[in-house]
């Protein structure tokens, strides 16, 4: 999987254009950092480390993350939610590892955003195809 990082004082964010489905909620809430008419769309230099952790935090796809290197957060005490998106995929949060049909683990990490409309091209993952199809759900 492609991954991209980003350096800002204490505060290392990550990019990992696979698990995007284009919600904008990062362009959205800090346009001035997250511009995808701009190579590279990401620059943290325009924001806060505080700024940018508050932006990341909303990306429902895990897409974006952050961490920081005094970061201590044991996620083996961390609690997993999971909620449902209106019309669009699960978000799962917490102490995730995701094994493939085969076994094999595939990824270890906080967010994933998983499809519940079928239409994903990147199944078990969300690629926003929900949008496309008039997908409707609580």
């Amino acid at each position: 999987m492609m991954k991209k990082e980003y350096q800002k004082g204490e505060t290392t964010v990550v990019w990992k254009p696979d698990l995007c489905y284009h919600s904008k909620i990062c362009v959205d809430s800090l346009s001035k950092v997250f511009d995808p008419n701009r190579k590279p769309w990401i620059a943290v230099e325009n924001a806060s480390e505080q700024e940018l952790r508050d932006a990341i935090d909303k990306c429902p796809s895990g897409a974006l993350s952050y961490r920081t290197k005094d970061d201590h957060q044991n996620l083996e005490t961390m609690a997993t939610t999971i909620e449902l998106l209106k019309n669009g995929p699960i978000i799962i949060k917490g102490k995730l590892s995701l094994k493939s049909t085969n076994g094999e683990q595939e990824l270890e990490k906080e967010m994933i955003a998983l499809c519940r409309c079928g239409a994903s091209a990147k199944k078990p993952y969300c690629d926003g195809s929900h949008s496309k199809i008039d997908f409707e759900a609580d």
